[in-house]
């Protein structure tokens, strides 16, 4: 068997689907929630059809057509891992809306009837009312079909239309391509404008916040139990002499007793009423001391010896600790716990939260939170009961604020965007826009923007043999209406660099996710710049081999950095990267699938790579095929700085705060994961992302003037004396290294120097990694 048949089986076989089935059913089985046994229920549905279509032959796992008899245009219904479960996600039963558009137009409650009558007069007369008004959804892009073709219709593309008719009709049964009626805002090509959660969703977070049990104890021990221990307290006072405890009279006058069996008869309605905090029941604290001896002495019952001394003890250390009732210092502390009971709970301020969402448009999200987060207003005191002026704490603060309606680079500012996967979440409502604004037609620009967001929900498949991801161009319906695209090219390329230089300059740390390269990727087409940008591999399904794009930007790369501190750091020659794919160029055809040259490197590289001194060893897995396969992904991330150079010299990012700053920033983010890796049972994945950022940081550091690489460099300890102790010890090798090559040295073929105190840092190993030594342990450190 050939290495890549042995590869589709460990990817494809059954044996990952029967895992997540075991997984999924035991969940539905065990699990104490009713919501997640029910969601655990429909996965282990979703598994089952996996592997029944595997077993009968009509899945075909790693292909971009998975289901039998549906071309690759249908969205598939995806699970976890990219495996198809055979069914259409605009399959399945009617939908209520469906049901009710049949009502509507007199047609049986079928798909095919609701096609036949759409291509109608009265049908097209429907669609073009809902083109006109803007009021549908499009949850996934079939339902935009039908919208397609009565735009061609009406203008005069009468051809396209049955064209696109003819491709749909054999699905007309099957799929939905009605789109969905609202009664909502209507649908739009979008603004600069994004949010990463509607305002709908905002509220759903807030009513699923319950008040914090730990939080409303503390309450009610403050408001409660506090003031009621102090009565108790002065009243067992009335029998003590100063104020050494010392009980003086046991034998109190009928008054007292009468007081006593008056507090004891409001301990037990409190008790009753108030239920959080039950500290008050414990029978060995103090106010469970001082009420147990009331109820014996009330009941006329002498105290033994123990109980005694036990009451004596409880009112001395009461005393000491907060005073005597009345005085100062204890007046003073009672009054700032009353202040504190008194605030407003997290749970009552929600709700005012919650009637201040509820007057905005809920699908959308908000651009001015001012009046959202302010201070509780007299009107609201008089309709909630929480008192005027109360803020709203922190934690609604980041709940409102995930719906801030703001142009991207402002979310990422005001970190609610925090991190670049996030980033990805939202660039998909920005290139549809982009995408959209290439049509003259404003109705068109609409449902294309509209269709391109549907699009993006499309989760990506398991797909071997370097087959790619259905791409949106391949839909009919947007197939139908390309003559109608203008050159966007320009507004493309603008937004492109936009995007490039805020996810590189607000996440400098972090390699680009693939979601984000993958929408980087479209505007990079539309823009016609050139810019190849490539995807991380995945290591466990890597097939060894690379598409031609990855040659086409390491040459990129090397145009950029030929000469450069990266190039001498990772001992890259990239004037024969250069020839390779001039060579490469020139002898491939539009069928070339690989880049046979490149994989061929990059597995030579990891090769050598792997010579290097290791550390102590942690675990079989790192010697895995896996971890082989890492190696050498890693390299054609090295040699391609994984998009940094094509984003540089060819779509022309400039961040404005300078390669230095990102240098620094990269430092800050490989310190902080390298302190993760002290004794850490898995630190493997730490390390990896660390040796990531740490690449990130020597190309931002090889854009640099070398005067201003050495200013950089000497303020890098700086820094890790910001961190524990062992942080610095680990990264010391790959500071020296690092330095060597600044100043003009280089590593040896093992990827050290200086007697191996110096070392170039990698992330993937297939032996223990020298940055995982535990620099407390002597006998764990590497040669």
């Amino acid at each position: 068997m050939d290495d890549d048949a042995e590869q589709q089986h460990l990817t494809a076989a059954p044996g990952y689907a029967l895992g997540q089935l075991a997984k999924a059913f035991t969940t539905a089985l065990t699990h104490e929630d009713a919501d997640t046994r029910r969601r655990a229920e429909g996965r282990a549905q979703r598994w089952r059809a996996v592997l029944t279509g595997m077993a009968g032959g009509w899945l075909t796992i790693g292909s971009r057509t998975p289901v039998a008899g549906l071309p690759a245009w249908v969205t598939p219904e995806v699970v976890r891992g990219g495996f198809a479960t055979g069914a259409p996600s605009a399959g399945g039963p009617l939908q209520p809306y469906e049901v009710r558009l049949a009502e509507r137009f007199g047609v049986p409650a079928d798909r095919r009837a609701l096609f036949a009558h759409c291509l109608t007069e009265t049908g097209l007369t429907w669609l073009w009312g809902q083109l006109n008004s803007g009021r549908y959804e499009v949850t996934v892009p079939e339902e935009g079909a039908l919208l397609t073709m009565a735009w061609l219709v009406r203008h005069g593309e009468t051809a396209a239309a049955l064209d696109l008719v003819a491709e749909l009709e054999p699905f007309a049964g099957q799929l939905r391509f009605l789109p969905r009626p609202s009664t909502g805002r209507p649908a739009s090509d979008g603004t600069a404008a994004l949010h990463r959660r509607t305002v709908d969703d905002t509220v759903d977070r807030l009513v699923r916040r319950r008040p914090n049990a730990a939080v409303e104890a503390q309450r009610e021990a403050l408001a409660v139990w506090q003031p009621f221990g102090d009565e108790l307290l002065a009243h067992w006072l009335e029998t003590v002499g100063g104020a050494d405890g010392r009980v003086l009279e046991l034998a109190p006058d009928e008054a007292w007793l009468e007081r006593g069996a008056a507090l004891l008869s409001r301990y037990r309605l409190l008790a009753e009423e108030h239920t959080r905090c039950g500290k008050h029941r414990k029978p060995k604290g103090n106010l469970g001391i001082l009420r147990g001896a009331l109820e014996e002495t009330v009941a006329g019952r002498e105290l033994d010896a123990r109980r005694l001394g036990l009451l004596r003890h409880a009112v001395a250390s009461m005393v000491r600790r907060r005073g005597l009732p009345g005085s100062p210092a204890h007046t003073e502390l009672r009054r700032a716990q009353r202040v504190q009971a008194a605030l407003p709970s997290h749970h009552a301020l929600a709700q005012v939260t919650l009637r201040r969402l509820a007057v905005l448009p809920q699908e959308s999200g908000i651009v001015d939170l001012t009046p959202v987060l302010a201070p509780v207003s007299a009107p609201e005191e008089r309709e909630t009961g929480v008192p005027a002026g109360a803020q709203l704490p922190p934690v609604i603060h980041r709940v409102v604020q995930g719906a801030l309606s703001a142009p991207v680079d402002v979310l990422v500012e005001r970190g609610v965007v925090p991190s670049a996967e996030v980033l990805a979440e939202l660039v998909p409502q920005l290139v549809a826009v982009t995408s959209a604004r290439a049509y003259d037609d404003q109705a068109l620009r609409t449902l294309m923007a509209t269709n391109y967001r549907a699009f993006r929900n499309r989760r990506s498949l398991l797909l071997l043999d370097l087959e790619r991801q259905v791409r949106i161009e391949e839909l009919p319906w947007v197939r139908a209406v390309a003559a109608q695209r203008g050159d966007g090219s320009a507004e493309a390329a603008l937004v492109l660099r936009q995007l490039g230089e805020l996810a590189v300059r607000g996440f400098p740390g972090t390699i680009l996710p693939n979601p984000l390269v993958r929408e980087l990727g479209v505007l990079a087409r539309q823009s016609g710049l050139g810019a190849p940008l490539v995807e991380e591999l995945a290591a466990d399904i890597f097939m060894n081999a690379f598409g031609p794009k990855f040659l086409v930007a390491a040459g990129i790369a090397g145009e950029l950095l030929g000469g450069s501190l990266y190039e001498r750091y990772y001992g890259i020659d990239y004037a024969a990267i250069g020839e390779l794919a001039i060579a490469e160029a020139a002898g491939r055809s539009d069928k070339t699938r690989t880049s046979p040259g490149f994989a061929r490197l990059c597995a030579e590289r990891a090769g050598a790579a792997s010579s290097a001194p290791a550390g102590p060893k942690s675990g079989a897995s790192q010697g895995s095929w896996v971890a082989e396969n890492g190696k050498v992904i890693e390299q054609s991330q090295i040699l391609t700085t994984h998009n940094l150079a094509t984003l540089v010299h060819r779509v022309g990012i400039a961040p404005e705060q300078g390669w230095a700053d990102l240098a620094r920033r990269c430092f800050v983010t490989v310190c902080r994961l390298t302190g993760r890796v002290h004794r850490n049972p898995r630190p493997y994945a730490t390390i990896k992302d660390a040796a990531y950022a740490w690449r990130q940081l020597v190309f931002h550091l090889s854009l640099c003037p070398p005067a201003e690489q050495r200013r950089v460099l000497a303020g890098l300890d700086e820094e890790t004396g910001r961190h524990p102790f062992h942080v610095a010890a680990r990264l010391a090798p790959a500071l020296a290294g690092l330095r060597l090559v600044v100043d003009g040295g280089g590593f040896g073929p093992d990827g050290t120097a200086d007697s191996g105190r110096a070392r170039r840092l990698l992330g993937w190993t297939t032996d223990g990694h020298w940055l995982a030594s535990d620099p407390t342990d002597p006998t764990s450190q590497g040669s």
